[in-house]
């Protein structure tokens, strides 16, 4: 975690009052525990803070709209995961003039105070080497795309590089699943109806893997493997019981990244200095030879 220059619980520190929170989306399990994370770490910097957590739906308009609230409301600090980081730039400027202090993480956003993330190319390269490695660099790969936020962009780039030098690797199909396990399911299930040989997939997420293992189980096909991002509880299960297509997902923790954030900007708005605001964070694979030793997310499961 960045150090700060000075504690952040110093004596005579501002009192946090009020907390807004805007994500892509609370129905994946990423954001809830993100969620989970800042709210723990507002709670040790005060018992009483209110804290209020939104859903963007993935809309830019909506978010918009959710900024807008949290600058009414008088928020001290606001957590978002930009669904448009380009887009949102005048909205975050207008917050931060306002005196919020503006915190982003798992996405990047260029005008925030802080901004945590993971090494999204990273995450991809990571993926598609073990897919590489696994399929001796050649074969029919199907993306699984996600909304097109930074994170999304920055994996797709990244297992994009690895494809690059394996001439081989036709990628055949890339479709967005929305990044949810519904819509990895559906589209997984038109790629497979479309697509009489598959070798390897690349899930922007783990939701979106899940829902693809699922469409090929259904339509009886395991001929391909799939590799993913997050390490979220849901495939660390799978990994461990093996009956899945699902052989890896380059790791990252949403509880620990959203709450350094938050410690971040918490230190900002009480009138520090951190030594770092921009934090990039190292993905790690995990697979079923290393699943045993992977301690997950942090948070209660």
């Amino acid at each position: 975690m960045a150090l700060l220059t000075t504690s952040v619980f110093a004596e005579d520190a501002k009192v946090l009052k009020s907390v807004g929170i805007s994500v892509g989306s609370l129905g994946n399990p990423f954001y809830v525990a993100a969620v989970a994370g800042i709210t723990a770490a507002a709670k040790k910097a005060n018992p009483d803070v209110k804290i209020t957590a939104v859903d963007a739906d993935y809309d830019l308009n909506k978010q918009l709209s959710q900024i807008d609230s949290f600058i009414g409301a008088g928020t001290d600090i606001m957590m978002i995961v930009p669904v448009d980081p380009k887009a949102s730039v005048p909205a975050v400027q207008k917050a931060k003039a306002g005196g919020m202090v503006v915190a982003a993480f798992d996405t990047t956003a260029s005008n925030a105070d802080v901004s945590v993330s993971t090494d999204n190319v990273k995450a991809g390269e990571n993926a598609c080497e073990y897919l590489a490695d696994k399929l001796g660099g050649k074969g029919n790969i199907v993306f699984l795309n996600a909304v097109q936020v930074s994170a999304v962009v920055d994996r797709i780039n990244g297992c994009k590089s690895v494809l690059a030098k394996h001439p081989d690797m036709k990628v055949v199909a890339d479709q967005n699943t929305q990044g949810s396990r519904d819509g990895g399911l559906k589209v997984m299930q038109s790629i497979l109806t479309a697509q009489d040989h598959i070798d390897g997939v690349f899930a922007a997420n783990d939701p979106a893997a899940i829902g693809g293992d699922l469409a090929a189980k259904q339509m009886k096909r395991n001929e391909f493997i799939i590799t993913s991002v997050d390490g979220a509880p849901d495939v660390e299960k799978l990994l461990k019981g093996g009956n899945t297509l699902i052989k890896a997902t380059a790791s990252q923790d949403p509880y620990a990244m959203a709450a350094q954030s938050f410690d971040l900007a918490l230190a900002i708005f009480q009138g520090k200095k951190p030594a770092e605001t921009k934090v990039l964070l190292d993905p790690k694979l995990i697979t079923a030879d290393n699943i045993a030793d992977y301690k997950g997310w942090t948070s209660a499961r």
